[in-house]
């Protein structure tokens, strides 16, 4: 008997380092702890911040499905992951410099609204991602599912949870990469990748800092009220357009209004849990934007002030929703430093 005990610990001990080994190659997106009393999944709707809190987001490997002409000093893949089961495209650049060895910082990119079908991968934000790709940081933009080639039906993001599961399974999914430092994380939104990126701030731990560019980033009670009414009607196929504007309506007609039903659109509201951001959060807002006005991050770094959160707010005088030249270089120079400051 008394040898059995030293065995018997000898094997509860083997199977203790196991799991710890296979947990730390298989990380998975740190989630804020809800502060609210806990209800079941089945009471929750999914969009609601403490359902989404409730959810996991294993992501997975990310494959390699292209590889592209090079950046200056990095490379460039179109390269895939699961999403619910879905496979979900994203690209993705690799600074030449990084390895196993020297591991590197990572950013997520969130794109705007494109019409689905007319997304494609390597279209649109180059730009953007070439600022940050040339200064050391690897990047993935998600497309989205049902976006372009990915596989699923798109949602929009604003009244559906479904593309923001999608970026915290490429969170996920990017922590595993060898090459990353899963502790030097942020995230970059822009239009309705700045209203995903809002929401993922108060789900995730993990993003270190956050850069928002024109972001959808007011209350849903300015999404509903204080918003042209035609930002609600996605452009491109009508098929695409009519569910996602059902969407929207099958919530208003389930719930009612936000004026007529305050507990459950504060449920949904990312401004609701704001206390629970530790990322510093970085705006930028041009004042002729005719897409997104300055009252949403005017808004959101008002709400973030009174949380007690590092935030800074920049304007671009006669700059549009893009920010086409010169206000590009500017917002991308400030962008690149509040990075480096809070992620390096």
């Amino acid at each position: 008997m008394r040898k059995f005990i030293p065995l018997l610990f000898l094997i509860i001990l083997s199977v203790v380092i196991l799991i710890y080994k296979q947990s730390a190659q298989n990380p998975k997106t740190s989630l804020i702890p809800n502060t609210q009393n806990s209800k079941t999944q089945e009471q929750l709707n999914p969009l609601m911040i403490e359902a989404l809190r409730q959810r996991s987001y294993p992501g997975s490997d990310l494959k390699i499905e292209e590889t592209l002409s090079p950046g200056s000093n990095y490379k460039r893949y179109i390269a895939s992951y699961l999403s619910d089961g879905l496979k979900i495209y994203g690209l993705l650049t690799v600074p030449n410099a990084a390895s196993s060895i020297h591991k590197v910082p990572a950013i997520i990119f969130n794109h705007g609204y494109i019409p689905p079908t007319e997304y494609r991968t390597t279209e649109r934000y180059v730009a953007y991602q070439d600022g940050f790709a040339r200064n050391g940081y690897v990047t993935f933009k998600s497309d989205y599912r049902g976006n372009g080639s990915s596989e699923g039906k798109s949602e929009g993001a604003y009244f559906s949870p479904a593309y923001t599961i999608d970026v915290l399974n490429a969170l996920s999914s990017i922590k595993k990469l060898p090459y990353v430092n899963p502790n030097e994380l942020g995230m970059w939104g822009h239009s309705m990748g700045g209203n995903i990126t809002l929401r993922t701030l108060v789900i995730s731990k993990d993003i270190k800092a956050v850069v928002i560019w024109a972001g959808v980033v007011g209350t849903y009670d300015d999404l509903i009220n204080r918003w042209h009414p035609n930002r609600y009607t996605p452009q491109g196929d009508a098929n695409i357009r009519e569910h996602i504007t059902s969407i929207r309506q099958n919530l208003i007609d389930k719930y009612g209004t936000p004026e007529k039903n305050h507990p459950f659109w504060d449920a949904i509201d990312p401004y609701n849990f704001l206390s629970s951001v530790i990322a510093p959060v970085e705006l930028h807002q041009g004042t002729s934007d005719e897409d997104v006005p300055p009252l949403f991050p005017e808004h959101l770094k008002t709400a973030l002030q009174k949380n007690g959160k590092t935030v800074e707010y920049y304007t671009y005088p006669g700059a549009d929703h893009n920010f086409s030249s010169p206000a590009f270089e500017l917002a991308m120079q400030r962008s690149i430093a509040f990075f480096d400051k809070y992620i390096k």
